[in-house]
This record gives C-alpha cells, sequence and structure tokens, in this order.
C-alpha cells in the first residue's frame, strides 16, 4: 500500500459517501436500514467546506476518511469511515490517531464519539471511554449506540 493522509476538498463529496455508505453496509444492516441513513452517510461539498475532513489515499485513490465537527456542545468525530478491503489493516487507527493529533492542535482537549455499536471495540482500544447512550427507534427495534470520549492528551512543549 502507497498511503497518505491529506485535506479532503469538495470535491471529493462523492467518493467520501461512497466510503460511508460502502463501510456501513459491511456491518451486515438491513438494507432498508442503510436507506434510512442515507441522509446521515451523504457527505456533501458543504460538509466539507465547513468541517476538518481529511483522507487516506491509496495511491490516490481515497479509501477512508474522517470528519471533526464542531458543535455547541464541544468537538465530535462527525465520521470515521474505511472501505471494507481495507479494514483490518491498521487504516482507522491511522486516521484516528491523525484526529488526535489534529486536535491537540486546535487545542481540542475532548472529542465525543457517538460510534457504531460494531466499532465500539475499536474505540475502546484506542482509549475512548463509554460515558453514555444514545437511543433511538428504527422500525419499531431501539437502537443504542454508544457515546464515547476520547480525553486527549495535551503535547508536551519541545525542549
Amino acid at each position: 500500500m502507497n498511503t497518505k493522509i491529506s485535506r479532503a476538498t469538495p470535491n471529493d463529496a462523492d467518493s467520501l459517501t461512497q466510503i460511508a455508505i460502502s463501510a456501513k453496509r459491511h456491518w451486515n444492516y438491513p438494507e432498508v436500514w442503510i436507506q434510512e441513513w442515507l441522509p446521515q452517510l451523504t457527505i456533501s461539498e458543504g460538509y466539507i467546506s465547513a468541517n476538518e475532513v481529511w483522507m487516506m489515499l491509496d495511491a490516490e485513490k481515497p479509501i477512508a476518511f474522517y470528519a471533526l465537527s464542531q458543535s455547541e456542545e464541544g468537538y465530535e468525530l462527525g465520521h470515521l469511515w474505511v472501505l471494507p478491503e481495507y479494514i483490518g489493516k491498521g487504516i482507522g487507527k491511522q486516521l484516528l490517531n491523525h484526529v488526535l493529533e489534529r486536535c491537540k492542535l486546535l487545542n481540542i482537549t475532548t472529542l465525543k464519539i457517538y460510534a457504531d455499536p460494531n466499532a465500539q471495540p475499536f474505540y475502546e482500544k484506542m482509549g475512548a471511554k463509554k460515558i453514555d447512550e444514545y437511543h433511538s427507534d428504527l422500525f419499531g427495534e431501539d437502537r443504542v449506540l454508544p457515546i464515547m470520549e476520547i480525553i486527549v492528551e495535551a503535547s508536551l512543549p519541545e525542549r
């Protein structure tokens, strides 16, 4: 693999949307659920312009991305998606480490994550703690998302 991380541009919106949808389908959710989630999985040009969106490229092809967004409550990992064929190859770990470095540069001390339940073990391994749950009704089923957070360690000044 010949990978690099670079800032996404509005022109990358369609590619990033396809990554998000493919990654969500990887977990074998019912297709009716995927269709319900399309608005949240769609990455618009405006979203990229308004948030920090970074992508992992393999030989110039986008294979994964994340978005760091700000709300009234603080900063949130709005997205972190990896194409299914690249899952398990350390791409998510590299991107999350990049997020944490960006947080240090931006003086962000706490990063909130509304995680897919399948991703909870990954985030825990990366140092996130479950702090709450978000419940929603999805076609009569109670869907529970773990709400997690990572405390970002401040960078020590170089001596």
